[in-house]
């Protein structure tokens, strides 16, 4: 690659399911990947103003910065969000970083607590985790979305990516997004926003 254009940022925007060993191969060239869904293009927008910021002059970058948070800082304020992780570890930090953006986290430790709290409780957003025993992540999405009050509820699963297909799986199960483990802080704000957004 030529020297002035390492530090190009490179979106792949792709339609195709792609495997772990596709993606690490992609990783190595583009700063990141989104795959099209029915509100791709939304977050495709939100990626490519992300780097746009990051190829401006210092002083840009630092007011668009503190501009850019406090839109961030607006949408996400006093927003409730649903942690469902069996994994504590996960859910320490998810909760940290959520606190730190002035969000109100909740905590389920499986998916039947999870309806049970969604049942008897307002949230305007559902972090959940695939991988849960008895029952997972994806029985309790379809569960959620059997009730027509949730059917906007935005639900963004969080993936390990074992197997190709489990993304579009994750749709069909009624995850509004997906985002993968390890869990990118920025990305995950990023995603958070514009989901919030469309509220």
């Amino acid at each position: 690659m030529l020297p002035e254009y390492e530090t190009l940022p490179i979106i792949i925007f792709t339609g195709k399911s792609l495997s772990i060993q596709e993606e690490i191969r992609i990783k190595k060239y583009a700063s990141a990947i989104v795959l099209k869904t029915a509100e791709s293009y939304q977050r495709l927008m939100d990626e490519i103003i992300h780097f746009l910021h990051l190829v401006e002059s210092e002083e840009d970058k630092k007011r668009k910065k503190s501009a850019s948070f406090s839109v961030t800082k607006d949408i996400l304020l006093n927003k409730r969000v649903l942690i469902v992780d069996d994994d504590i570890r996960n859910i320490f930090s998810l909760t940290k970083l959520l606190e730190m953006h002035t969000m109100i986290v909740s905590t389920a430790s499986n998916g039947n607590e999870a309806l049970e709290m969604v049942n008897n409780n307002t949230y305007d957003m559902i972090l959940m985790d695939m991988m849960m025993p008895e029952l997972d992540g994806y029985m309790t999405m379809e569960s959620i979305r059997k009730n027509d009050q949730f059917l906007t509820l935005p639900i963004i699963a969080v993936t390990a990516k074992t197997m190709l297909g489990d993304r579009q799986k994750c749709i069909e199960s009624g995850a509004s997004d997906y985002i993968s483990k390890p869990v990118d802080s920025d990305q995950l704000i990023s995603l958070m926003r514009v989901w919030l957004q469309k509220k």
